[in-house]
């Protein structure tokens, strides 16, 4: 009997659920270092068009006004992305040395540093400075704040919770577009601006360090203390807390290597995909247009105001992306992402067929089309291809060499950002507006084929079966002889 009662209750405890509570706050915490990093994308599209100098006038008319040339500001909106891609791998130290929480921490002074040098800039080197100490901060958050919710999450909620990242960056970028309507001067929205850095700076204060994290560090009993407040007081924790060690153990044995990556097959067929990816979320201008989104609507010229197109804009966005959270398990990855290409570049053809008829003084009866384009293209992108290539980047690596492949994906992002985004106004001098958004469009054709073709579906698969598909050494097997069917297509 006494066995009986011993089995019952640990049927109880195997199906009891933890508490939901601590758990979303903890990762409403780090996700507030998300709106920060959105606030700070967002912030270069209104400001930009205040900063740049208005037509014919002269220097000796800006009494002493700070004002950008059209190549000035394009060089403030795309660096950014130099320091995140140096604060990407900075974050894959920090978070292993000063933890999580320490690592998040610094991202609250990077963030404010930046936007005092915003507020009191006196020349381009501050403002250009300020950028690239926020774009630090934003790659130590994207590493610090997504392994923080991963960690706490219960296996349940943990899609949830993670969707929530993306979700609140752009929320982010639609905070900085709503004031950037309605405040007058560049500095005043940079004082707005810096407001939800101090909600993010006490909410980590507050928050407890990752369990895996002070497991690591073998603080055994604040790693329980840790894990019992997230799953709440009367759950039992030991067998989560055994697989957490039994983790860490088979990390530490499987150790791998940058150059493991390259010369094993089965490992750099992955990489080479995820790499691709990245290369394509960012080719397909999604940044170049949301760093400008405000100059591009002035530009067309359209009986909208700029700032109220940029809004409505930002609020598709926010929809799309919050839409996303719930399609990604349901239609699976490879679906979502051709279906987000195919519209990107219908959206893109769209636009600059647009600026192209503006040019030859057709697009009287076409007004419509640049705000109807663009709220397309965003929404397309926030199902698909925003939030899909960093899900995948975690899906397609064994853990081994994860955070390896991780950081290359992440570096790989925030270059092709930042070249993207650097060439968008020279582009336009060049090929004028319809040529830059018509070559867009010609890169989300070809990404299209790339998806159908090689992008794997990794929907309900495991890390190991999809490793033993590329080839991996040990494959699982379905059967006492067979090799695992998956639903993946691939060029060898």
């Amino acid at each position: 009997m006494m066995e009986s009662g011993a089995s019952s209750a640990q049927l109880v405890d195997d199906f009891r659920k933890p508490s939901y509570a601590t758990q979303y706050l903890g990762a409403f915490s780090a996700c507030m270092g998300a709106l920060s990093f959105g606030v700070a994308i967002g912030y270069s599209s209104p400001a930009g068009s205040m900063l740049l100098k208005p037509e014919n006038m002269t220097y000796n008319e800006t009494d002493g006004e700070l004002y950008l040339s059209e190549s000035q500001n394009s060089w403030y909106g795309s660096t950014i992305n130099i320091g995140a891609f140096i604060g990407g791998p900075l974050g894959g130290l920090l978070i292993g040395t000063i933890g999580r929480k320490g690592a998040m921490f610094s991202t609250f002074v990077g963030f404010l540093i930046s936007w005092l040098l915003t507020i009191f800039a006196q020349n381009f080197a501050m403002l250009i400075s300020s950028r690239i100490v926020v774009g630090l901060a934003t790659g130590i958050t994207c590493i610090a704040a997504n392994t923080y919710i991963g960690e706490l999450a219960s296996v349940d909620i943990r899609g949830t919770l993670g969707s929530g990242f993306q979700l609140m960056v752009v929320i982010g970028i639609e905070f900085a577009y709503i004031f950037g309507a309605i405040m007058d001067t560049w500095q005043l929205l940079a004082v707005v601006c810096m407001c939800p850095v101090f909600v993010f700076f006490v909410l980590i204060l507050i928050s407890k360090e990752s369990p895996v994290y002070l497991l690591s560090k073998g603080k055994e009993k604040e790693a329980m203390a840790s894990l019992q407040f997230f799953r709440g007081k009367d759950y039992n924790i030991q067998r989560e807390l055994d697989m957490m060690r039994a983790d860490m153990e088979e990390a530490r044995e499987n150790k791998a290597s940058v150059k493991d990556l390259v010369v094993n097959p089965h490992l750099l067929k992955p990489l080479t995909i995820s790499l691709a990816l990245m290369f394509f979320q960012q080719f397909s201008g999604v940044n170049a247009v949301l760093f400008n989104l405000t100059t591009i609507f002035k530009e067309a010229g359209t009986d909208i105001p700029e700032t109220l197109s940029s809004i409505l804009v930002g609020l598709v966005q926010i929809v799309a992306t919050a839409a996303s959270s719930l399609l990604i398990d349901r239609a699976g990855r490879k679906i979502l992402l051709t279906g987000s290409a195919i519209v990107m570049a219908i959206s893109l053809a769209a636009l600059g067929f647009f600026f192209y008829e503006k040019s030859i003084d057709q697009a009287d009866s076409l007004q419509w089309l640049p705000l109807v384009s663009l709220m397309l293209f965003i929404t397309s992108f926030s199902i698909g291809y925003g939030p899909i290539p960093w899900l995948m980047m975690s899906e397609l690596f064994p853990r081994a060499v994860a955070g390896e492949a991780s950081s290359l994906s992440t570096m790989m992002n925030w270059s092709m950002s930042f070249i993207c985004t650097l060439a968008f106004t020279p582009l336009q001098d060049v090929i004028h507006d319809y040529g830059v958004f018509w070559m867009f469009a010609a890169v989300c054709v070809m990404n299209v084929a790339f998806c159908a073709l090689v992008v794997p579906e990794t929907k309900g698969k495991t890390v190991e079966e999809i490793s033993a598909y590329f080839g991996a050494p040990s494959p699982l097997k379905s059967g006492p002889n067979e090799k695992p069917k998956l639903d993946i297509s691939i060029i060898s």
